[in-house]
């Protein structure tokens, strides 16, 4: 059976979209970030060089996709960004105290959405559709 006889495209846009509505509402509720904030937050708290590029890199987005979201982020108090001392060029990103509380707040939330995912697959069809979105990243790699 081909992709396009399950419309599979459109099914993983439609999941794709209600689980984003979904995490969106419990992150902004629990700390006031969407799912994108969040993602910058974490990968900035938790890479050696917490640059922008590497920022960008992790999350597989372009670079001024994270300068307008750091922006943001800086002025809500969740991130600061200073110079790299090992490259004058780059900028380095870190959470506040307040960033740091907002991760503390989102993990329970990212929690129940890991557990419907669990409930709606069970163990084998987690590491099943695990295994094959890795394959499709792979797949799309040089989009």
């Amino acid at each position: 059976m081909a992709a396009s006889d399950v419309r599979l495209y459109f099914r993983l846009q439609r999941a794709a979209h209600l689980m984003k509505k979904a995490a969106d509402r419990a992150l902004l509720e629990a700390a006031g970030l969407t799912t994108a904030q969040a993602a910058v937050l974490i990968v900035a708290g938790s890479v050696d060089r917490p640059t922008q590029r590497a920022v960008a890199t992790a999350l597989g987005l372009n670079e001024s996709a994270v300068t307008a979201m750091a922006g943001r982020l800086i002025a809500l108090d969740y991130l600061e960004r200073t110079r790299c001392p090992a490259d004058r060029r780059a900028w380095l990103l870190r959470p506040t105290e307040t960033g740091r509380r907002a991760l503390d707040r989102i993990a329970a939330p990212f929690g129940r959405i890991n557990r419907r995912i669990d409930d709606a697959l069970g163990a084998e069809g987690v590491h099943a559709l695990a295994a094959a979105l890795a394959r499709l990243t792979k797949g799309f790699d040089d989009a």
